[in-house]
């Protein structure tokens, strides 16, 4: 069927106005996503901080919620006292300080340690097999460190993708909490 050059040229607009409305849709499925994961963070804080504190003395190892969440509380060394919890999920970690415990940026061990070179040293490591072609951009290891002034509310850790970094994140989080925790009071 022989079609006139009218008739192609309409075809042609019709196929980029199609192209133009696709990319349009794509953007706003990606800021619909970037919004639900906002969503999902501030569902998760509210209602982790009442489950929190529901959690009894004989229930504090570990503790699976519902949704193939699992909380594991975080103990100072010195006392095994409860200083954080950690909401461990298959795509992420957000560590949330018990509310009686002030843990503030700017102390040390936190920047040096914790984020440079435990997260940094995974985000180094996660950096090498994007350029290596081993995995996305998308899938590096991402923290947001949500605090009101310097004080930490939340750690949200995204893309930890093998389960011996929670355990090390969890580990190091604990070490570089009471550090702070005994820095803070001297």
């Amino acid at each position: 069927m022989d079609y006139s050059e009218e008739q192609i040229r309409d075809i042609l607009e019709l196929k980029e106005w199609i192209f133009a409305e696709i990319e349009q849709r794509q953007k706003d499925i990606e800021k619909l996503e970037k919004n639900l994961a906002i969503l999902d963070s501030v569902i998760k804080q509210s209602s982790f901080s009442k489950a929190s504190s529901l959690i009894s003395k004989s229930e504090q190892k570990s503790v699976t919620l519902p949704d193939k969440v699992t909380l594991i509380p975080i103990k100072r060394s010195a006392d095994n006292k409860i200083i954080a919890n950690a909401h461990v999920t298959p795509d992420e970690v957000v560590i949330i300080p018990s509310e009686d415990v002030i843990l503030d940026t700017e102390t040390h061990p936190f920047k040096s340690f914790f984020l440079g070179r435990i997260i940094g040293g995974m985000e180094n490591k996660d950096n090498l097999e994007v350029q290596n072609g081993k995995i996305s951009e998308d899938a590096v290891i991402n923290c947001i460190i949500n605090k009101d002034g310097n004080k930490i509310r939340e750690i949200l850790i995204k893309n930890y993708r093998e389960r011996e970094r929670v355990n090390e994140i969890i580990n190091t989080a604990s070490w570089s909490f009471s550090r702070m925790i005994e820095n803070s009071e001297k």
